[in-house]
């Protein structure tokens, strides 16, 4: 007589139950990754605004001297604020990092995200609220006299610069919400290359070992 069952449950026989565990897995791992990607491409495109911000002419204004006369006195954004140039810098490092750091090292760069818009809106506040001043040093660069002609006008830049700030520091908050499913960083071929260079200093101790027992009469086998 048979004793084998009449019915045997799908959920039981291997390899015919449902298994939704890699794909919500794969699905997981590709947001974790897409959000690496957003974070590091926003944080290039804010770099790059933050740069260009510096590179128009802030001040204008003119100075004199009694061998050139009078001179026109632009300053661009990188000689008024030199920390917005600094501040696309490490903007720069930031984007680097997002692909290197986990859920911890995630603080690491919104603080330094952070720590670049405080860099902009500082150095751009300081050149709005000493607008002479500036021109007046561009001025003795020029013509070795540190008076002004004319008045120092400002442009619109500086305010644009402002602008960028705030969304620099609008960054900082975006990275800290989309890190939250970063995972640790991985070595994956760290532990196979020390395997592999401790079989293979352990395979002359075995032959060693053999030939030792051959040459005493032993029969190693």
């Amino acid at each position: 007589m048979s004793t084998r069952p009449e019915h045997v449950s799908e959920a039981s026989a291997p390899g015919t139950g449902p298994r939704p565990e890699p794909a919500i897995t794969a699905g997981a791992s590709g947001r974790r990754r897409a959000g690496r990607g957003q974070a590091a491409l926003l944080l290039l495109l804010l770099a790059a605004l933050t740069a260009l911000s510096a590179v128009p002419v802030w001040l204008r204004s003119a100075g004199a001297s009694a061998l050139q006369g009078e001179v026109a006195v632009d300053v661009t954004g990188a000689q008024a604020a030199p920390g917005v140039v600094a501040a696309a810098v490490v903007l720069l490092a930031a984007v680097g990092a997002t692909g290197l750091v986990g859920r911890a090292g995630r603080w690491v760069v919104v603080a330094v995200v952070a720590l670049a818009g405080a860099i902009v809106l500082a150095s751009t506040v300081g050149a709005l609220t000493d607008a002479a001043g500036i021109a007046e040093a561009a001025a003795a660069e020029l013509t070795g006299v540190g008076a002004l002609a004319g008045p120092a006008r400002l442009t619109a830049w500086p305010w644009a610069a402002l602008v960028v700030g705030v969304a620099d520091l609008g960054g900082a908050v975006y990275v800290a919400v989309m890190s939250r499913g970063w995972p640790s960083p991985t070595r994956r071929h760290s532990a196979p290359g020390a395997t592999g260079r401790v079989e293979a200093r352990a395979e002359p101790d075995d032959d060693q070992a053999a030939w030792d027992s051959l040459t005493r009469g032993d029969d190693p086998t």
